[in-house]
């Protein structure tokens, strides 16, 4: 028998020369059992993938750390790698080559991270794989080619993500079910595979007409984890099981109006209305003059599963609110247009329509000559901007429409924006900077009257360190002018004192009552200004003494009032 000290020399001396068999991730922990060894990392805050993970681990739990990407050839160097658990971390990205190398794995679960979207082709590096774990994340798309690279794959959770639309193409392409359609009719067996849906904000449209049809029809070998699969939007059909669902195929918009053509009298209040058929729901709008009209007077509301009907409402009709208007409709699949020509007649004799304002009108309302009162006054103002308010002395203020003459101050004509009944703040913000403007607000198809306009002008869009630049431009100017003076001076810092140019000024005007100057000293030139100075624009000449108190110190500036008013 041999020495059992020896034994235990060989098994170090293995050791040694295995270091991989022994070794572990420092804050994790190793164990071994009949399927190898394993590596655990729970709650080690980990921030990325370990590098020297043992080359001999079957297994890799990593879970509730800080991971937030898996990058390229993370797991390389343990490539008999066969089961790797990342649940519940940060993860958000994952490389297209971050599984490079594991030809062995048979169990990824990536449950409980971020992950938006996912490199399907990634796993064209892992042919075994046969249970993909990716709940808990944020998938909202699934491209037709996802499952063509998992040959092997008998278990798929995608449940509780952010799927609305899935194309059934997703599915006739992966393999198992490829597998299951050719077996069908015959008696070769097929392995059962588990397919995991639900949770997913689906939209219940024509979009998802062909992966409905695929989840009614689906039997074994797939099976569904949860079969009730429902339905999120739109809201008529929200809450509803998909086979309690029937799905008609998508359809480019149909607009249609059951009046073309209107003629109405002056002062009507009008509306205007078309249907709308599409599928899925298309977004719809109203043009007059091939101008966008605001949406504020325009209502779309569904009056079944495929059929809207908007509104266009104009108030108190004039005759400049004549003309055609257009609504339009679109989706993915194109857009239409239905056209209602509107014609407004001269208001009969003697009538006054109950809903006529006689102020100001929905475009175009309001009776000429009225004397409502506009109070306007700007309640904020940018560099490029500023927002109105006003007040109106209306008879009928709910009907009252205003317009808003804006331009610079100068100009002959400016523009003009139509706002409606019940708003009375209105923001400009793409003006020139520097620039004098005008803006006033009057009632609607009323000139502008004394007290409904505001001048202003739009600040400086340069930076304080340029404006402080020209400050001091003019402040060396006038100093300059002042010291050709023959008489003592003040000299200028680059830091501009209120009230220097007061004081520098002094010397002229002793000299024009006839008074003697002191003697400028040896500091009183452009040359000899210090620069950068925190103290202020003046310097004492060398003639002054210093207050009581004051230390004696060369270039420091006398504190004055801070009045830049001064400085002109």
């Amino acid at each position: 028998n041999m020495d059992p000290f020896f034994h235990i020399l060989l098994l170090l001396s293995f050791l040694k020369i295995n270091p991989s068999l022994s070794s572990c991730v420092t804050g994790c922990s190793c164990s071994a059992d009949s399927f190898g060894r394993s590596l655990l990392c729970m709650s080690a805050l980990l921030t990325k993938i370990p590098e020297d993970i043992p080359q001999d681990i079957r297994k890799i739990r990593i879970e509730n750390s800080h991971l937030t990407e898996l990058p390229r050839g993370s797991f390389s160097n343990v490539s008999a790698l066969e089961y790797l658990w990342l649940n519940f971390n940060n993860i958000t990205v994952m490389h297209l080559k971050s599984l490079e190398d594991l030809q062995a794995l048979k169990e990824l679960r990536l449950q409980g991270n971020k992950l938006s979207s996912v490199p399907w082709t990634a796993f064209q590096d892992t042919p075994a794989l046969k249970i993909l774990d990716l709940k808990h994340n944020r998938l909202d798309v699934l491209p037709e080619h996802a499952l063509r690279f998992l040959p092997n794959l008998t278990y798929l959770d995608l449940s509780s993500n952010q799927l609305t639309v899935i194309s059934r193409d997703v599915f006739s392409s992966w393999p198992v079910y490829q597998r299951s359609q050719r077996a069908e009719g015959s008696m070769a067996h097929t392995a059962n595979a588990v397919l995991a849906l639900h949770g997913n904000p689906w939209i219940c449209d024509c979009r998802l007409r062909g992966f409905v049809q695929f989840i009614k029809s689906i039997g074994p070998p797939i099976i569904l984890m949860n079969s009730y699969l429902t339905c999120s939007s739109p809201k008529f059909r929200e809450g509803k099981f998909f086979h309690e669902v029937e799905l008609n195929s998508c359809m480019k918009p149909l607009t249609s109006a059951l009046e073309t053509n209107l003629t109405v009298p002056v002062g009507l209040n009008v509306t205007l209305t078309c249907y709308v058929q599409a599928s899925p729901s298309p977004t719809v709008w109203w043009t007059y003059a091939h101008k966008l009209l605001r949406a504020f007077n325009v209502s779309t509301e569904p009056v079944g599963e495929e059929t809207l009907r908007s509104e266009l409402r104009i108030a108190a009709a004039r005759p400049m609110d004549a003309g055609s208007y257009s609504c339009w409709a679109a989706n993915f699949l194109g857009n239409a247009s239905v056209g209602i020509a509107l014609r407004v007649g001269e208001q009969p004799l003697g009538a006054v329509p109950a809903t006529a304002a006689t102020v100001g009108p929905a475009p175009g309302g309001g009776a000429e000559g009225s004397t409502a009162h506009v109070e306007v006054r700007i309640a904020k103002q940018t560099v490029y901007g500023i927002t109105l308010e006003w007040r109106a002395a209306a008879a009928e203020p709910g009907d009252t429409w205003y317009t808003l003459h804006l331009g610079r101050y100068d100009a002959a004509r400016k523009d003009t924006v139509s706002v409606g009944p019940g708003v009375h703040t209105y923001s400009v913000g793409d003006l020139l900077p520097a620039t004098k403007y005008e803006v006033c607000v009057a009632v609607r198809d009323q000139a502008p009257r004394k007290g409904q306009c505001v001048v202003f002008v739009t600040g400086s869009d340069v930076s304080q360190l340029e404006q402080r630049e020209k400050l001091i431009h003019i402040v060396v100017i006038i100093c300059a002018m002042v010291l050709a003076v023959p008489a003592g001076m003040y000299a200028c810092t680059a830091e501009a004192r209120p009230g220097c140019v007061a004081r520098g000024l002094a010397p002229c005007r002793r000299r024009r009552r006839g008074e003697r100057a002191p003697r400028s000293g040896p500091d009183s030139s452009l040359d000899s200004l210090p620069g950068g100075s925190e103290e202020g624009l003046c310097q004492p000449g060398p003639g002054r003494r210093p207050r009581h108190g004051e230390p004696e110190r060369p270039g420091k500036a006398r504190p004055g009032p801070r009045n830049s008013a001064d400085l002109y």
